[in-house]
């Protein structure tokens, strides 16, 4: 499973490198709404939801469906302003239907298209899902979509003096750094080369780009041109704009120590090579030292061809090491990497 971009025809300068205002506020906003996404960012969250006014604090929980679980697409721009005011005058641009149409109907999290997805019913269904706040806030936001726009830009501009030009102004000038380091990758050693120090998991094939998440989805660059958004407080989610209609934009992690990513088809090999029992039980001496074919063999009542199998799946998938003894080889499981998979599962799903 995959996101794919088509750039077929796509030039080079249709590329744009900025950090977004509006982008990072709202991924300061999912991470207050759902902190266990973000263990690295404990602390921040902390302190920021203790400094919160009661007030802010419940018109945050009002609105937070609209970064929660997705983002509104309008959050996240195609074309990033240095401001967040401007930015803001951005979305005022938008007509009625546009917006509440990004609001209340996300794409981030399935595969179903859009066209196939909206209606005021189904906007209502899926936003009672969410709680009697969210499906009050829709029928409003339905209902008289001028009222609610206005209230939304407000709660955000008091996020912004509440919390977020502070938070802004320690991360904006590494964003935009790391911006200008993308733009200069790909001006001297390729779209490739720059995609990979993009993240791990967005790579060049063809003429796609193509983003390891667990989704089935696709859109196209051609007319428009592919916007990549540092943040500092995305990890580890690594969002994709691909609605029809929106200029294609990846809001990426920024280089962060520690190490990268594992490819989701990785992570489901090693789920897949642990499920059989046979692999678990050998798996369990394995992580007590390391072990011959024949010792395994002997241990579990198995043949040397049986235990061969299993153990060339497992290597496979990364779960082995071994070593030489003459003419022995020993086999021994990886603890470090049994250790992470967990962590690992996680990360690719919110990826």
């Amino acid at each position: 499973m995959a996101l794919t971009i088509d750039i077929a025809g796509v030039a080079p300068e249709r590329f744009l490198f900025a950090p977004s205002p509006l982008a990072e506020l709202t991924s300061m906003l999912h991470a207050l709404a759902e902190p266990g996404h973000h263990p690295a960012l404990h602390g921040w969250i902390a302190a920021t939801s203790a400094s919160l006014k009661p007030e802010l604090s419940e018109r945050l929980i009002e609105a937070d469906f609209l970064w929660r679980s997705a983002r509104a697409d309008f959050f996240v721009p195609g074309r990033p302003q240095a401001t967040l005011t401007e930015e803001l005058d951005e979305v005022d641009r938008l007509d009625d239907e546009t917006y509440v149409f990004s609001a209340l109907i996300t794409t981030s999290c399935g595969s179903t298209p859009l066209h196939r997805l909206f209606s005021r019913e189904k906007a209502l269904e899926l936003a009672l899902a969410r709680g009697p706040r969210q499906a009050e806030f829709a029928e409003r936001l339905l209902a008289d979509p001028p009222r609610v726009r206005a209230w939304v830009r407000r709660l955000l501009e008091d996020c912004e003096q509440a919390f977020f030009a502070e938070s802004w102004a320690r991360v904006q000038h590494r964003l935009a750094a790391d911006s200008r380091h993308k733009a200069d990758l790909l001006a001297h050693r390729g779209l490739s080369a720059m995609l990979d120090a993009v993240s791990p998991s967005v790579s060049l094939q063809g003429e796609r780009i193509v983003v390891d998440k667990l989704q089935d989805n696709a859109t196209t660059a051609y007319g428009s041109g592919v916007t990549f958004v540092p943040t500092a407080f995305g990890h580890p989610h690594l969002l994709v704009i691909h609605a029809p209609g929106w200029r294609p934009v990846i809001q990426y992690p920024i280089a962060e120590s520690g190490l990268p990513p594992v490819p989701l088809h990785v992570v489901e090999q090693r789920i897949d090579a642990l499920a059989h029992p046979v692999r678990r039980r050998l798996a369990r001496t394995l992580a007590r030292g390391q072990h011959t074919t024949g010792e395994l063999a002997d241990a579990w009542q198995l043949t040397a061809p049986e235990v061969s199998r299993h153990l060339a799946v497992l290597k496979q998938a990364g779960l082995l090491t071994t070593s030489r003894r003459g003419r022995y080889v020993l086999y021994q499981l990886d603890l470090l990497v049994c250790a992470r998979l967990g962590a690992d599962f996680v990360e690719a799903i919110l990826r």
